[in-house]
């Protein structure tokens, strides 16, 4: 009995830990209302961080000795809002939570069992765990920076084609970047405002500290942005001109990439799909198969 309540604690411990590393895809109703309150998400990402700067601050100077973070990945953080040390401390928790949780299974095993099952398993398993953890706030702090990079890049379509339409309808640039802007909600369209404030107020160009932007978050598409206007001038008809083939060829990009990201996701299917078949074959022809061999 002790070994069947083991054996499920277990389970569901490995069942947990599947449903951290690939949580499953929210309501599009729930993503739709996040979009609105912006501050609560980033306020459970600084009390998550603060968890684990506490658990794992102790290793941040051995990991910084190491040349860690790195400078790519310092440009994500930077993109991720999230510190160095933060990132640091989260490898370290992960870490020793792999570290650590091969031995505890190991440990209860032994409890209920009565049997030792070596150290060569838990050792290795151990020491596999912990390679694995320690690498994934790495994939997290990508994803999130991939995807940050990727809405900053729609919301400027957005605004770009507002702007365009603004400026057909007689406004000047800066009126006509100043309400586009205002229209999108999210956090690149609270980026993009905030540089176009910074700019109404210090009385500079906005396509400058669009540039800027772009380089800080490594978004081609502002920097680009920013040399073309620089190249076309401030008059208002050349600006739209400008500004209508920047969102048309973003627009195009961007159709593209959706279209490839669909190609993909279509092929991934085929795998799930060829296992279902061969596992229907499977507990259709064994049956049959078990009749034959027991006829002979």
């Amino acid at each position: 009995m002790t070994a069947i309540i083991l054996g499920a604690v277990f389970g569901a411990g490995l069942v947990v830990l599947a449903a951290g590393l690939r949580p499953p895809r929210p309501a599009l109703a729930s993503l739709l209302a996040a979009l609105s309150q912006p501050a609560a998400t980033a306020v459970q990402g600084r009390d998550r961080a603060t968890m684990l700067v506490r658990c794992g601050t102790r290793a941040v100077p051995g990991l910084r000795a190491l040349g860690l973070p790195t400078a790519a990945l310092r440009a994500d953080l930077h993109l991720a809002e999230r510190t160095s040390e933060a990132y640091l401390a989260a490898k370290a928790t992960s870490a020793a939570v792999g570290l650590l949780a091969p031995w505890v299974a190991c440990g209860l095993f032994t409890l209920g069992t009565g049997s030792w099952a070596g150290w060569w398993l838990p050792t290795s398993a151990s020491l596999l765990l912990a390679g694995c953890l320690f690498f994934l706030p790495d994939a997290e702090v990508r994803q999130l920076a991939r995807r940050r990079r990727a809405e900053l890049r729609h919301t400027l379509t957005v605004v770009l084609d507002l702007t365009v339409i603004a400026l057909a309808g007689g406004a000047g640039v800066q009126q006509a970047l100043d309400d586009a802007s205002r229209a999108p909600r999210g956090w690149a369209a609270a980026q993009i405002r905030r540089e176009i404030s910074t700019a109404t107020v210090t009385r500079t160009s906005p396509w400058i500290h669009l540039g800027r932007l772009g380089e800080r978050t490594s978004v081609a598409e502002l920097s680009e942005l920013a040399a073309t206007i620089s190249l076309a001038g401030t008059e208002g008809a050349k600006v739209r001109t400008s500004l209508e083939a920047k969102a048309r060829a973003m627009r195009r990009r961007q159709l593209t990439d959706a279209e490839g990201a669909a190609q993909a996701a279509t092929e991934r299917m085929a795998l799930p799909i060829v296992l279902q078949f061969l596992g229907f074959l499977i507990f259709i022809g064994t049956p049959a198969l078990s009749h034959v061999l027991a006829g002979l």
